[in-house]
């Protein structure tokens, strides 16, 4: 009788505080990919995609809420508790740009041509910044004097060339066309949004509001919500993007990391966290997945156990 491969998550330390947000960048020309992460420690760390270290971007004088990739790897930014958003060059560790806000920068988005940014967060504006004029104004999304949703905006994502979408701890998840900073349509949820993530191969945006995981098509459109209602409060979601049959969650109710099938079963509940999870992430191949967690590590699991891949070769074994 052959036993299952065991689930062996490899444990990627370093950050001294909670683990905030994972984002993966898109595979590169070289057919890997890189991980960045943000901590409650103020230093972002970049690792290959086999959860190696590479370096850690110094600078932040505060707790990073949220750091992303641009799509060719060679940009990174961050939003922190400093009141900044920054541009890194992935290649050196330099920071580029320091762009300052009036309160607390909870996320951040690059464009696909790594020539803009969005930003947003405790001033409850989402800004759109020119990184070929750093130091001109930022536009502010929305109408002139107001706000662009009624609280801490905890999500802003990149959609195509001019669509950016922005989730709110207000319920409302709102799409803008950046050509004219306005509103093209906006979504309300019951619950205040946690999460939101853009699944660029699924066109989706993974949005957790309350108890419940939403799949929503990423751009305005007449396509269904899908949205499953689940017997805990997930803290963030993300959809596997190739097969698309299941999609990982985190949980602050507790330290285990769940995988459910797209009917909302739930398939496989690992332990591994010494603490709430914060965030997990699908890598863009779909092999793996990342989690961070309130214990101050990153852990990287397969989405096939005891397959060859990475860092598990010579680390995953049966039984």
């Amino acid at each position: 009788m052959t036993s299952q491969p065991k689930t062996v998550p490899l444990v990627a330390p370093g950050h001294t505080r909670p683990v905030t947000h994972l984002a993966f960048s898109p595979i590169l020309d070289d057919r890997t990919y890189l991980l960045v992460s943000s901590c409650k420690d103020g230093n972002p760390m970049l690792r290959e995609w086999t959860g190696d270290w590479i370096g850690t971007f110094l600078g932040h004088k505060g707790a990073v809420w949220s750091t992303k990739l641009s799509p060719d790897g060679s940009r990174a930014a961050s939003g922190s508790a400093d009141f900044t958003a920054k541009i890194w060059d992935t290649y050196s560790g330099e920071a580029l740009h320091s762009f300052p806000h009036d309160h607390i920068v909870r996320t951040i988005a690059i464009s696909q041509t790594s020539s803009h940014l969005l930003t947003g967060g405790q001033e409850k504006k989402v800004r759109i910044f020119d990184l070929a004029r750093p130091d001109a104004e930022a536009d502010l999304l929305g109408d002139p004097g107001t706000t662009s949703h009624n609280k801490t905006v905890k999500s802003v994502v990149w959609v195509g060339d001019h669509t950016g979408v922005s989730a709110g701890e207000d319920g409302f998840i709102k799409w803008w066309d950046l050509r004219t900073r306005k509103l093209i349509t906006s979504l309300a949820l019951p619950n205040p949004i946690t999460s939101m993530e853009l699944s660029v191969q699924t066109k989706r945006l993974v949005v957790t509001s309350g108890e419940t995981v939403a799949f929503i098509p990423a751009l305005p459109s007449t396509a269904p919500t899908h949205s499953l209602n689940m017997p805990y409060s997930p803290s963030s979601a993300s959809v596997h993007p190739i097969s698309q049959d299941r999609f990982v969650t985190g949980n602050l109710g507790d330290e285990w990391v769940r995988v459910h099938g797209m009917d909302g079963e739930e398939r496989e509940v690992f332990k591994g966290h010494h603490g709430p999870v914060h965030c997990v992430e699908f890598s863009p191949d779909g092999e793996m997945y990342a989690s961070g967690s309130e214990d101050g590590t990153i852990r990287l699991w397969q989405t096939t156990p005891g397959k060859s891949y990475g860092l598990w070769q010579g680390h995953t074994n049966g039984g």
